[in-house]
């Protein structure tokens, strides 16, 4: 039985706390953290097995804990999970890694010396429907992949300490890099400071990967029509994960158009339209957060590496440095920090 701690109870880590309680032998919540003494206490007498404790330090130096999931703003992340892993600790990381891309590597390539499980909690690798598009677009009958569109929007939560785009881009991106199976290698960006001068509100992002797809994310933070959406455009099907329709989540559309005669000679070929069905597969749908954190589980019982490790989580704070580089310069494409070594962390 692995056992856990959890620093960072609030609006997130709460769910974790849950989580982790409903695990039964596979891990064991032993004691949480946070600075909020009033919503610690309504965990603590919601839980009264869980010791509670203001102080991070005192939970990372506790021996009788295993692995800890830490749940606190961006800022504090690269410096806790350091603590962490050199006091021997598994770590499960929300996402960002951290707030820069050389506290993204640092913190990874620790958890490489020290040789333990470091996690980034990038939750929609663990969603089922996220993985039947990645199983559908793969197959034959959808053909090549165009372009990927994703769209993010809502009113609220609005978080006071990173922006909307370090706050919701990191779930799309990831699943794009998912989807595509490669990491961009530029993007574009422009954004609007509504709400706050200096942190996006929304933003509009054109991302470019090596094999010719295209991706587009918007996310806003502003937007009253509630939207949590990923589509894939391929030259046979169009398939669309839709996070908030819990009856399908997943549909493709059997549409599409491509050229027929000598595309050789010039005005000797023809765009054809192909009309065909709209079908819905079954998906049985799991809690990711519950999937992700069996397979953290997983990873720290037999010694393999996490779908989202820390490499992975690096290489999603490089698209979003990049992002905020474009979106500095106005929406000039901005390149992609290449900072794997030869044979550094795992494959899309």
């Amino acid at each position: 039985m692995i056992r856990f701690g959890v620093i960072g109870c609030g609006h997130w880590g709460r769910n974790y706390v849950r989580v982790l309680t409903e695990l039964g032998d596979a891990a064991r919540l032993v004691e949480i953290c946070d600075e909020n003494r009033a919503g610690l206490e309504a965990l603590r007498k919601r839980f009264p097995l869980v010791n509670a404790t203001t102080s991070a330090d005192q939970l990372v130096a506790n021996p009788g804990v295993d692995a800890l999931v830490i749940a606190t703003p961006a800022a504090t992340h690269a410096a806790l999970a350091e603590k962490a892993l050199n006091a021997g600790k598994h770590v499960l990381l929300e996402k960002p890694l951290a707030a820069t891309l050389k506290d993204s590597v640092r913190v990874h390539r620790l958890g490489q010396e020290k040789g333990r499980v470091l996690m980034v909690g990038h939750t929609f690798r663990y969603n089922d429907g996220v993985r039947k598009v990645k199983e559908l677009s793969g197959k034959p009958e959808f053909g090549r992949t165009y372009y990927l569109s994703a769209r993010r929007n809502h009113l609220g939560l609005i978080r006071p300490d990173v922006s909307a785009v370090w706050d919701l881009a990191p779930h799309d991106i990831e699943i794009f890099s998912f989807l595509a199976g490669a990491q961009p290698a530029t993007v574009s960006a422009v954004g609007g400071c509504f709400l706050k001068p200096g942190r996006q509100d929304v933003a509009f992002i054109t991302l470019t990967y090596p094999n010719g797809v295209i991706g587009n994310i918007q996310v806003s933070w502003i937007d009253s029509n509630t939207v949590r959406e990923v589509v894939v455009i391929g030259d046979r099907q169009r398939i669309v994960f839709d996070d908030i329709n819990a009856l399908e989540p997943v549909r493709i559309f059997e549409k599409g158009a491509e050229i027929t005669g000598d595309v050789n000679s010039f005005g000797e070929f023809q765009h054809q339209l192909r009309d065909g069905d709209i079908r819905s597969p079954k998906v049985t749908m799991r809690e990711p957060l519950r999937t992700q954190v069996e397979h953290f589980c997983e990873c720290v019982r037999d010694g393999k590496p996490p779908l989202t490790g820390g490499a992975e989580g690096a290489d999603v704070v490089a698209v979003l440095e990049a992002i905020d580089r474009s979106m500095a310069a106005g929406g000039a494409p901005a390149a992609v920090e290449a900072w794997r070594k030869p044979g550094e962390g795992g494959k899309k």
